[in-house]
């Protein structure tokens, strides 16, 4: 399964490591799951998880980003436009597309309205969760 993982799971993820975006980013770490990335999404993902407010230890983060970067799908560009409410959401969505993903995992379903992300799934963590076990 292929998927794009929204800033808002992975930050979840690391603020409370027995949580269900926890869960998800144990799959991605094991390789059970493919997670779809470009440049943009790790600027994001950096910049936002050693934010002082998250007081993270930069170690971790960074060693963990490392790892994503070496195990994880480079989605090429996206030929075509998308439009989101915010359009910051939007490289999540062309990642999506380009990489062919079966869903966007994301605390924030509403940022992604469905009629606008062309037949990609978006998902809850619990939601995504709920399709595995399935």
């Amino acid at each position: 399964m292929k998927i794009a993982l929204d800033t808002n799971v992975l930050v979840s993820a690391f603020l409370n490591p027995h949580g269900k975006p926890a869960r998800i980013l144990r799959l991605v770490l094991q390789e059970e799951i493919d997670l779809l990335v470009d440049e943009r999404l790790f600027d994001e993902y950096e910049t936002v998880l050693l934010r002082p407010m998250f007081g993270l230890p930069e170690q971790d983060v960074m060693t963990v980003i490392d790892v994503l970067r070496n195990i994880s799908i480079h989605a090429m560009a996206y030929i075509g436009e998308v439009e989101l409410p915010d359009e910051d959401d939007e490289p999540f969505l062309e990642v999506a597309l380009s990489g062919n993903a079966d869903a966007i995992v994301t605390g924030n379903k509403r940022h992604f309205p469905q009629k606008r992300c062309k037949g990609i799934k978006i998902m809850s963590p619990d939601e995504f969760l709920k399709t595995l076990a399935d």
